[in-house]
């Protein structure tokens, strides 16, 4: 087959080429150029003069400025005094809200005692301090007061003196009281009111009076308003009301 001489156009193309080529080796052996593509075109990517190199590592002080703050307390002193106060001022509070529902239980413990202290006393006083016996007075009186206290013992003391007891000797007078009970049986007397020193009973009393003044035997039924006091000496009566 005859040889094939190039002409100038090839012989241009190829004298670029040979010098692209020298070029290449000049520069050494440097890592290909990437690649990347543009709008479904390959195109290479031309290398740093330096070359590719790895990124750098990450140093300690990079993770201590991403890391999360402190406690709150540390990093901020007002915060801190601030959890301080609030902390002393709820403390006493607390303490303060203890105290008062401990009282209160104890207090409504007492009163609830008081009120069934207080009714039995009354239920006991109550017939002997509204009666007596013209035949022997100063012994029924002085029965009564051992039940009295405060200013309606002393009180007590002038009236069965210079009224009950005159009358009752005049008359030949004897009041026998007894509290009125249903057909339960349960004496008629209940609590009005009640605290751990002081209770007022309401009793249902019988009253039959046979004197001079009478024939035969009369029945009053009265209501009697009574105050119990607490002493040192148990539950005594400190008022009668009749009402």
């Amino acid at each position: 087959m005859p040889k094939t001489t190039p002409g100038p156009r090839t012989r241009r193309t190829m004298t670029a080429a040979t010098r692209a080529a020298a070029k290449r080796a000049e520069r050494g052996h440097r890592a290909p150029a990437p690649e990347a593509s543009v709008a479904g075109r390959t195109v290479l990517i031309e290398a740093p003069k330096n070359g590719w190199e790895d990124p750098p590592e990450p140093s300690l002080e990079s993770f201590e400025e991403d890391a999360p703050p402190k406690d709150e307390a540390e990093v901020h002193p007002r915060g801190r005094r601030l959890l301080t106060l609030v902390l002393g001022v709820l403390l006493p509070a607390a303490l303060v809200a203890t105290a008062v529902l401990g009282w209160q239980h104890r207090d409504g413990h007492r009163t609830e005692s008081a009120r069934t202290q207080a009714l039995t006393a009354a239920q006991k006083a109550a017939p002997l301090v509204l009666s007596y016996d013209y035949r022997h007075l100063e012994k029924d009186f002085a029965s009564a007061r051992t039940h009295l206290t405060g200013g309606f013992h002393a009180e007590y003391g002038k009236t069965t003196k210079a009224v009950v007891g005159p009358t009752a000797k005049k008359y030949r007078a004897v009041v026998k009281a007894t509290i009125a009970a249903p057909a339960t049986g349960t004496p008629a007397a209940s609590v009005v009111s009640a605290s751990p020193d002081k209770v007022v009973v309401l009793l249902f009393i019988n009253q039959v009076t046979e004197s001079t003044q009478v024939s035969g035997a009369r029945v009053d039924l009265n209501r009697v308003r009574m105050t119990m006091t607490d002493t040192d000496k148990g539950w005594k009566v400190s008022g009668v009301d009749a009402l």
